[in-house]
């Protein structure tokens, strides 16, 4: 791959209107931090060509011309938004996923559409979601608005779901650091019921102190969000403990917020947040965009 600037903001562009409006809304992400913005298309040139279609040299210059034109209706939107901010594009042959996993090895965060063409048809669904959560080494957003050909909301608080994972300890830090960003509140949501961390219902006749579990959550995530609660005072904090459904509950609050952010491996409430039916309702019904971190590699 050639030498890319480190810390970009990362966009895929794909030729679809979701795709530009989540360029425009990783060009904000991009203005804020004072990072540069990456513009990249990837496009996949077939195994085997009909003879009628032209030679493989034709068909990739074609591909590379297509992917430059998007990118370039991309980079217009931008500049509108954000005249000043620095933007790079590149078109790129490769599979997709494995293009944006290495895009991710230098970059600040990746920044997708909630729905595609081309190259990132069905990024978000199935295998390569999985794929590119699992294997990805930065942040990952779905840029997502209210409607389908809605641009993502700028206005609300940043909302963060925790079930104490590491994952989640990573998904708050990046909470915090976006609501300082962005200048607005943080809410902390945190779920319970009667699932035992296996997965299971509990027994048949289990009591569950409903009072004495709302305060031993309502502590646990108050531990948890101490240190940058230090570290960033001035962002106005909410911590909410509820019983329910972590997805129709983080969707509920997703209504009135600007970023939805959760961590990728979890375990009780949140556990396997993007490893099936969770993280498509999540994904496909989210009303803002929504950030997928990784936990901390040590």
């Amino acid at each position: 791959m050639r030498k890319v600037t480190e810390g970009a903001v990362v966009a895929g562009i794909d030729g679809s209107g979701s795709a530009v409006r989540a360029a425009v809304w990783a060009a904000g992400e991009a203005s804020r931090r004072n990072r540069p913005l990456r513009l990249v298309n990837v496009y996949t040139v077939p195994a085997r060509i009909p003879s009628v279609a032209g030679s493989a040299e034709e068909i990739r210059a074609g591909f590379e011309n297509r992917g430059q034109e998007w990118l370039s209706v991309a980079r217009e939107a931008v500049l509108e938004r954000h005249p000043d901010l620095v933007v790079e594009a590149a078109a790129r042959e490769w599979n997709p996923v494995a293009a944006l996993v290495q895009e991710s090895l230098t970059a600040t965060m990746i920044v997708l559409g909630s729905r595609g063409l081309g190259g990132f048809t069905g990024l978000l669904v199935g295998s390569t979601a999985v794929a590119l959560a699992q294997h990805g080494h930065c942040p990952i957003v779905v840029a997502r608005g209210k409607h389908p050909a809605d641009s993502p909301p700028e206005t609300g608080p940043i909302v963060v779901g925790t079930d104490g994972s590491p994952a989640s300890t990573s998904a708050i830090a990046f909470a915090f650091e976006e609501a300082a960003l962005r200048g607005t509140g943080l809410v902390v949501v945190r779920t319970w019921n009667e699932v035992a961390e296996n997965g299971e219902r509990w027994p048949h006749g289990h009591a569950v102190d409903a009072a004495a579990t709302e305060v031993a959550e309502r502590t646990a995530v108050e531990g948890q969000v101490a240190l940058w609660r230090d570290k960033e005072p001035d962002v106005p904090l909410e911590i909410v403990v509820t019983k329910g459904r972590p997805v129709r509950t983080l969707l509920g609050f997703g209504e009135r917020a600007q970023l939805l952010v959760v961590g990728c491996r979890g375990r009780g409430g949140f556990q396997g947040m993007l490893l099936g039916s969770t993280s498509q309702a999540l994904v496909a019904h989210s009303e803002c965009p929504v950030a997928v971190i990784r936990p901390e590699q040590s």
